[in-house]
Parts: structure tokens; sequence; C-alpha cells
């Protein structure tokens, strides 16, 4: 059985990871409206990634008898001053949710709470990824620059990706938790 506290804990990050797939869902948005549809596609692809993030951590929270909680959120911001901008939030946005990935295990394992510190693992595993990932976006729009056809081919490597993450995302989704 959870503690109270790890219940909340987990909750939270429910909805934290609800917001996430909304922020990537409006940012891909934002993409397919500047005419960046590989990074749309990629985008809109880690949203389903996120989201299937959030149902991991019900189906836990299920599984224990706890009671998963999905509560409102604020509207993702819908303007970036440009793509880097919106790759450079995403980085930050992936930190924070490392930070509170490993606030979690602490906790866990403060509650000697062994079996929510296995279960975590996965997620821990997965934010080292997501950070390496969209740190890499970065300094390829660094390296590559957005200057004149800078975001076509900036554009076509982030579409890459996302046929690469989502071969990953389809076969690490059928993996039993």
């Amino acid at each position: 059985m959870l503690s109270k506290a790890m219940t909340d804990r987990l909750n939270e990050q429910i909805n934290l990871e609800m917001f996430s797939s909304h922020l990537y869902l409006q940012m891909s948005s934002w993409c397919a409206y500047k005419a960046l549809d590989g990074c749309a596609t990629f985008l809109s692809q880690h949203a389903d990634e996120e989201m299937m993030h959030m149902r991991r951590l019900i189906s836990y929270l299920q599984e224990t008898g706890a009671f998963a909680i999905i509560s409102g959120m604020e509207a993702p911001p819908k303007e970036f001053n440009s793509l880097q901008e919106l790759f450079e939030k995403i980085y930050s946005h992936e930190q924070f949710i490392t930070s509170k990935i490993n606030e979690l295990v602490h906790l866990a394992t403060t509650e000697s709470d062994y079996s929510t510190v296995q279960f975590l693992q996965w997620y821990v595993a997965e934010q080292h990824q997501e950070e390496f990932l969209f740190k890499g976006i970065l300094d390829k729009i660094r390296l590559i620059g957005t200057e004149g056809q800078g975001l076509f081919f900036i554009d076509r490597e982030v579409a890459n990706l996302a046929v690469t993450t989502g071969k990953e995302t389809t076969s690490m989704s059928t993996t039993p938790a």
C-alpha cells in the first residue's frame, strides 16, 4: 500500500505528464503552422509518448489500490519566437520533469517503498534519454543555424528522429511494465 505522501506525489506526476503531452501537442501545432512538418510530426509523436507515461502512472496507482486523480491544468504556451526557443523550452521542461522523478525516487527510498523505487527506475532511464535527445536537437540547431536554409535542414533532421523514435516508442509501449 502506498503512503498518502507517495500517492499525492504520483498523482502530481500524472498531471505533469498530462501537461507535457499538451505542451508538445501545442508545440506541434505551432510547428505545423510554421510549415515545419518534420518537427510537427516529431512533437506530435512525443505528445503521445507523454500520454503513455501518464497512463503507466495511473495503472501503477490502480494496481496498488490507490486512487488516481486527474486535475485541471493551465494551458501550455502557444507562441514561440523561434524554433530554437521552442526546443530550449522543451529541454528545460525535461530537466524539470527529471527533477520531479528524482524527488519521487527519493521519497520512495526514504519510505522504504521498494516496489515504487523499482517502478520509477523506468522513468529515471526514460528521463535520461529525453534530456539526451533534446540536448542533441539543440546542439544541431546551434550547429546548423536557423538562417537561410538552416530551418529546412533542422526540420529534416528532426523528421528523421520522428521515424527513429516513433519505432522505439512503439516497441517500448508493448514491453510489459
